[in-house]
């Protein structure tokens, strides 16, 4: 009994003793129990600080050619940066400065602006960002970019809804829009990215994408703006837009005079919807009455063409300023009624010197045919678009499956999908003119004659339509002279043949 009772009592003098200890560890501990913020970036952590307010006024005090270059007041941590209150029982306290150089070798610091972001519909094209000080500036350059394709003065009137009514002819614009979805968010932008502040410079972006936007040209004897544009591929509205001082391709240009020639390549998409009302010159036709009596110099007009006139109502879309095959006739009216030209020529052989010529007439190309109904829309010319020679005359306007014509005689040496102008031209028709001409009409629905025929002037040989490469329904008539297209032959304007 007695044992057992100094045994107790040891034990509880030894608890007592460990308590007395332990209780002395945890005084101890408790009196030094201190406020600190743990810092971290990118979850890795930096250390421990006693302020973080004297971190982000070290931060800011360090930093000032950034507030410099920006024109901001304050500068702030790299994104990825996160700091947490804590309370610690260890004596170890970082230096502020120690902290603020290790952030500084790891990543850039941030200011506060505007990240806006550009989907695309195209899936396949990645997304856009655009980083600014100031929203306006984005504004402000969108405005630029809308103004650089539509007149300032018309958009300003559509936005305030002050288009003046249609009487007889005009136009109102329907409607503005982007194909893109675009979005703006505030954000802390770290200093190494882009930033822009200007609207002039981001303009030019928008307008250029990552293509030079300044590539310079010295004016020289003869030039025009149509023959600089065209040899350096540019259509007109690309060069009037890479030099708004110019507002018409008729403006003078001066030898010597430096103008832009950098291909613009916009990375927004601006569409704009037009309703057109006027009135169009429509061509007459001429009736050719051969007088084998008559030698075949001889040509004489018994009837004077008389230009007929339509007023015609359009619908029409235009993409960064080039209009679509989305356009469309909405009406036309006949004003006047056009008068066939009467033209006698002559087929009579002639005697010169030792032989003869013959006495077949061969068409100098004077009376080419329009090769669709009317009336009709051009909605893209011969001429370069976004750097690729366009070798056609896009015609649109006379809906799915209306006629198309030769527009001369000639025997037709491809009537199909493809061929000699690829697969792109989708199914096509090309003839081969007695003059050396030939002629392509490509996109169409179906085809009404075949390899080998003979067929003449006005005749009917296909449908429109919208096949191969095409956005709508259009017939892209094209002509080349030396050669069968894309064998050896040279296309040219075929605009050139009414002129």
């Amino acid at each position: 009994m007695k044992v057992r009772n100094v045994l107790l009592c040891t034990l509880i003098t030894m608890f007592i003793t460990s308590l007395v200890f332990v209780m002395g560890v945890l005084d101890k501990r408790a009196g030094e129990a201190q406020e600190v913020y743990q810092v971290y970036l990118d979850g890795k952590k930096l250390g421990a600080i006693a302020s973080e307010d004297e971190l982000y006024n070290l931060i800011n005090k360090e930093q000032s050619a950034i507030k410099d270059t920006y024109n901001v007041d304050k500068v702030y941590p790299p994104n990825g940066f996160n700091i947490t209150k804590d309370i610690t029982y260890s004596n170890k306290v970082n230096d502020v400065k120690e902290v603020y150089n290790e952030i500084k070798e790891e990543k850039p610091f941030t200011i506060k602006g505007y990240v806006i972001t550009i989907k695309y519909q195209d899936e396949n094209k990645k997304n856009l960002k655009i980083n600014v000080l100031d929203k306006k500036v984005f504004l402000k350059a969108v405005d630029n970019l809308i103004t650089s394709f539509i007149p300032e003065d018309k958009y300003e009137a559509y936005l305030k809804d002050e288009q003046l009514e249609i009487v007889d002819t005009g136009s109102l614009i329907e409607t503005v829009y982007f194909d893109e979805t675009i979005t703006v968010k505030d954000a802390y932008i770290g200093t190494d990215a882009k930033i822009y502040t200007d609207e002039q410079e981001l303009t030019k972006y928008l307008m250029f994408g990552e293509n030079k936007s300044e590539e310079k040209y010295t004016v020289a004897q003869g030039d025009t703006i149509s023959t600089i544009a065209f040899n350096h591929k540019l259509n007109e509205q690309e060069f009037l837009i890479a030099n708004p001082n110019f507002n018409s391709v008729d403006n003078l240009l001066s030898i010597g005079q430096e103008v832009n020639i950098a291909l613009i390549n916009p990375v927004l998409t601006l569409n704009y919807e037009m309703h057109v009302v006027e009135d169009v010159e429509t061509d007459y036709d001429t009736e050719v009455t051969y007088d084998d009596s008559q030698y075949t110099s001889y040509n004489e007009v018994t009837q004077a063409g008389i230009k007929g006139l339509e007023r015609i109502t359009k619908k029409l879309k235009y993409t960064n300023g080039a209009e679509n095959q989305e356009g469309y006739i909405a009406s036309h009216e006949t004003l006047k009624e056009p008068q066939a030209e009467k033209v006698t020529k002559g087929t009579k052989k002639q005697y010169i010197g030792g032989g003869y010529v013959t006495g077949t007439y061969v068409d100098t190309g004077a009376s080419w045919a329009w090769p669709t109904n009317s009336p009709y829309i051009i909605t893209s010319p011969y001429a370069y678009r976004w750097g690729t020679l366009h070798d056609g005359t896009d015609i649109s306007g006379t809906g799915y499956g209306s006629p198309i014509y030769a527009a001369l005689d000639g025997v037709v040496i491809n009537a199909g999908h493809g061929g000699y102008a690829g697969s792109s031209a989708g199914i096509n028709v090309i003839i081969q003119h007695d003059n050396g001409y030939y002629t392509l009409y490509a996109h169409m629905s179906s085809v009404s004659v075949s390899v080998g025929q003979r067929v003449s002037r006005r005749q009917r040989i296909g449908a429109m339509g919208q096949t191969g490469v095409a956005t709508g329904t259009h017939l892209h008539f094209a002509v080349w002279v030396g050669g069968i297209p894309y064998r050896g032959g040279k296309s040219i304007n075929p605009m050139s043949l009414w002129q």
